[in-house]
């Protein structure tokens, strides 16, 4: 009876044990999920603010990337931001969402992609849609005409104002900024496409790099 008893007590205490176990594992599961639910809510939430101020285009995107993806959360580095641009001023599809996709992917996988990406794009799609079902109704008035106009004005301030920052952090010497003149010539003036640029920069980037290290 008494190892009867003790054979029952055992098996009651064994499985109390694996049971707190098992609700210690689902309670930190459980925060592990909220934790990561919470950081892909605030990946969605941060490009979706982004989406919803970038007026201009993709390029229009760079003061609120430095502010909100360099400064603010520390998610990347000026020299990420530009590698993302660049790669994204390659690949197909609008630069501004290629951008974020890539932001997204480095936080959390592939669903931070798919959250950082979707935050970019719902603004966009939302406004335009209001936009779309009463602009012929006052495209023509001149207050709307005036305020666009200011907006462009605004954007290209900002955006030249990040480039600045950008081009001081990037050009560190006379071949950087030898390519950078050449690139920027080739493309603004001599219309060649961008990816060429990229892809040819890179390439004599490679190259000197391996000389420099030859020699050394």
């Amino acid at each position: 009876m008494a190892t009867r008893l003790w054979r029952t007590t055992k098996a009651n205490f064994i499985f109390l044990q694996q049971s707190v176990k098992l609700i210690g594992v689902q309670i930190i599961y459980t925060k592990l999920r909220m934790g990561f639910m919470k950081e892909l809510w605030k990946l969605f939430i941060t490009f979706c603010r982004m989406g919803a101020f970038t007026f201009g285009g993709g390029y229009a995107m760079l003061p609120m990337i430095q502010k909100e993806i360099v400064e603010k959360n520390k998610w990347a580095t000026e020299e990420e931001v530009m590698d993302y641009y660049a790669i994204g001023q390659c690949t197909p599809g609008i630069i501004a969402i290629n951008t974020a996709t890539f932001i997204g992917f480095k936080r959390k996988g592939i669903s931070g992609s798919i959250a950082a990406t979707a935050g970019m794009v719902f603004p966009s799609l939302v406004i335009i849609t209001v936009i779309a079902m009463y602009f012929r109704q006052f495209q023509d008035y001149a207050i709307v005409k005036h305020a666009f106009g200011g907006i462009r004005v605004a954007v290209a301030a900002l955006v030249a104002n990040t480039v600045l920052k950008m081009l001081k952090k990037s050009v560190k010497d006379s071949l950087g900024l030898l390519i950078f003149g050449a690139s920027f010539l080739a493309v603004a003036f001599l219309d060649v496409s961008p990816i060429i640029a990229v892809v040819v920069s890179a390439t004599l980037g490679i190259i000197v790099k391996a000389v420099r290290t030859g020699e050394k």
